[in-house]
């Protein structure tokens, strides 16, 4: 082939690639007042989550930097690493401010056992680590458990591994979710993250996400408006509106107060659609990453569909015709596993009603019996 063939051809391919546009599923709302997005894969490279993310219309969102399920990942790669910054040019994200990735749920930094502790110390880091090698502001992940351990040294341990890795960073902040409350875990409750935050030495290096499925299995009632506002005043007066960096979106399949981390599409579950109406009002909650970690089976593009949901829920009433029978269509496609989950609940709560009146009962007849010993 002569050289001028061979030039003719190199324009053709490269005429060729400029006019191939990537078709996305759903189309993403720039103009949304709000980052709403979603938990996305990234199999194949962590580049891929960014088109992931554009096949939902996504204005945020949430990714794993390494398999969530292994303490030891291969490093990023360098082609990928540039890749990643290249399409977030490309499509339009800050890096810094709405890419929300989730640290492994192997990682206790609470750990009462000092050698497990400095393991999750350093899967922990690891992830910081690869945030600021692609450029990424927030980082969030779940605060651990005390165990079998005293819970106040527990949250101390748990500060004093976020200031190393703050120290051993330079910009990432490290975001706490707020947890369901079952167990011995760390974040059922507001004042154990106010505990924790107020040991970090750079609090500007640290955050809160709030989920709120977790929020309601923990105790804590947002299903209306009034509800809603409660639980944001008690988070500011507690916490600080300063600290609240994140969002995560789920209905709950568990009833208020069952500290079950059971979530659900939004409308279906015991929290119904009326809090994510008032999400898409509030105003104060615009220019942080909202991430549904909705279920999904295989295929995370039915994500679109709840982020053109939430679009949808800006500027409607809680009277509104449309809204009312949206919401009573979802709910309905709930029952069933509502039902279930209740059930589940209540025998649960008659069991342990049980056990407790039974040991009660023993320790008043213990009682007694020592008392008749003295006598």
């Amino acid at each position: 082939m002569s050289t001028k063939a061979v030039k003719n051809t190199v324009k053709k391919t490269s005429a060729k690639s400029a006019s191939k546009q990537v078709e996305f599923k759903y189309a993403r709302d720039t103009k949304c007042k709000f980052k709403f997005g979603a938990h996305v894969a990234m199999a194949g490279g962590i580049s891929k989550a960014l088109t992931n993310a554009m096949n939902i219309g996504a204005n945020s969102f949430a990714l794993f930097l390494k398999s969530p399920r292994k303490w030891v990942s291969p490093d990023i790669k360098e082609d990928e690493v540039a890749k990643f910054a290249e399409l977030c040019q490309k499509y339009g994200y800050n890096p810094r401010t709405d890419i929300l990735p989730h640290g492994s749920y192997f990682i206790n930094l609470a750990n009462p056992d000092a050698e497990k502790e400095e393991k999750a110390y350093g899967s922990f880091l690891d992830d910081l680590k690869r945030c600021e090698k692609l450029n990424i502001g927030l980082y969030n992940f779940h605060p651990g458990s005390s165990l079998d351990g005293d819970h106040k040294e527990a949250l101390k341990r748990l500060a004093d591994n976020i200031n190393r890795a703050i120290k051993d960073t330079e910009f990432v902040k490290i975001v706490i979710e707020n947890m369901a409350g079952h167990g011995n875990l760390i974040g059922s409750n507001l004042q154990d993250i106010k505990d924790v935050i107020d040991m970090v030495e750079d609090k500007t290096r640290v955050g809160v996400c709030i989920d709120t499925c977790h929020t309601f299995a923990a105790g804590y009632d947002i299903s209306n408006q009034e509800k809603f506002d409660e639980f944001f005043k008690l988070f500011e007066d507690t916490i600080g509106w300063e600290y609240l960096s994140a969002i995560h979106l789920n209905d709950s399949k568990a009833p208020l107060g069952a500290n079950r981390d059971l979530h659900q599409k939004l409308g279906y579950g015991f929290l119904g659609l009326e809090v994510f109406r008032i999400i898409a009002n509030f105003p104060k909650l615009q220019n942080i990453p909202i991430v549904l970690e909705t279920p999904v089976d295989k295929d995370d593009t039915v994500y679109g569909e709840e982020i053109k949901l939430l679009e949808w829920l800006q500027d409607k009433k809680s009277d509104d015709v449309e809204y009312i029978a949206k919401s009573e269509e979802l709910s309905k496609l709930g029952a069933k596993e509502r039902a279930e989950h209740l059930k589940k609940f209540e025998t649960k709560t008659s069991k342990t009603a049980k056990a407790n009146a039974k040991r009660a009962l023993q320790g008043d007849i213990g009682d007694m019996l020592s008392k008749k010993k003295k006598t």
